[in-house]
């Protein structure tokens, strides 16, 4: 079978995951380019990673050169560049957010859709098998119904962090602790319980950090289950902890701690999975391993390749976008 040709748009922070990911994956794809504005910056990525480096957008964005593309630039250029790749019919992997605002990520959207390429997102907590076991286990209705499902969010960022040009700005990220980092936790939880609605909050950017956006959240809600839950996360809790997703159910509790899930049920059974990993909680954002990276990518090539379901597509970022977006607003 031919690989899939794809290509590296945006040379930042997290695309050594990717790469690394995509080495692994070298059977069933084919990197035919990487692309950085900056040229000592895609010259070097190349080098690194042994994938030939791009000059233009115009080649990178171009069917006869590429399948697919990976989107790994700032949040405040996605639109954009979504709508490049659509007009030549390329599919599409976005780094999260899908953009600044609700109405330009329901744009982005929109634009794979209507023109029938897929749209994948980098939230790739979703593979996480403490998270797959505690879906399976709620969609056999072990645990029962849900009556709270909570969420804490306690990262460390120190200021050097946010002293990076862009970072932490409306006008570049879009928005601060809960658009940029929450943004994984809260896929997760909506996935497990639903949309939440009846939305109450306080935010505020704390003493700790010298940024435009919010770095300290909390918020109380429904869902349309009836079930309650909560929402706290920050970037202010030093020295950084593993973020906790609780569900207290009709049979039972269930409680994911970064990637390991323990869940005890009424009938006396405790359920277990997953590992205490690292996961970028602290200092270093990008202080984990590339394997739920490749598996999104995996997923990814599969569903282009094969016609397999994506486990995490745009409609699911924009839920998780509407609902940040709700909080913000409702704090305002």
């Amino acid at each position: 079978m031919t690989k899939l040709r794809v290509a590296i748009i945006g040379l930042g922070m997290a695309a050594g995951h990717h790469a690394r990911s995509l080495i692994d994956l070298a059977d069933r794809v084919d990197v035919v380019g990487v692309y950085s504005p900056t040229e000592t910056r895609r010259e070097a990525f190349a080098a690194q990673y042994g994938f030939p480096p791009v000059a233009d957008l115009d080649t990178a964005f171009d069917t006869r050169f590429a399948d697919a593309v990976l989107i790994l630039t700032p949040p405040n250029t996605h639109l954009e560049l979504v709508e490049r790749a659509t007009k030549a019919g390329q599919h599409i992997l976005l780094e999260k957010p899908l953009d600044i605002s609700l109405e330009r990520a329901k744009a982005a959207v929109s634009l794979a859709r209507n023109a029938g390429v897929l749209l994948a997102v980098v939230l790739q907590n979703r593979f996480r098998s403490s998270f797959l076991t505690l879906q399976s286990m709620l969609q056999a209705r072990e645990l029962g119904t849900i009556l709270e499902a909570s969420m804490s969010l306690r990262n460390w960022r120190p200021q050097q962090y946010y002293d990076a040009p862009g970072r932490g700005t409306l006008a570049r990220d879009g928005g601060g602790v809960l658009l940029t980092q929450g943004i994984h936790t809260i896929d997760l939880l909506l996935a497990l319980a639903g949309t939440p609605s009846n939305i109450a909050a306080f935010s505020r950017t704390t003493s700790i950090h010298r940024m435009e956006t919010e770095d300290l959240v909390n918020a109380v809600f429904s869902f349309e289950s009836g079930a309650t839950g909560t929402l706290n996360a920050t970037t202010c809790a030093y020295p950084g902890y593993p973020e906790r997703i609780e569900l207290i159910c009709s049979k039972g509790t269930a409680l994911l701690t970064g990637d390991s899930l323990q869940a005890n049920l009424h009938d006396g059974r405790m359920v277990s999975a997953g590992a205490n990993m690292a996961a970028g909680f602290g200092s270093d954002p990008m202080a984990f391993g590339h394997d739920l990276h490749r598996e999104l990518l995996g997923n990814f090539i599969d569903a282009i390749t094969k016609g397999d379901r994506l486990v995490v597509n745009g409609d699911d970022a924009l839920r998780a976008h509407a609902f940040i977006d709700e909080i913000l607003r409702s704090k305002r």
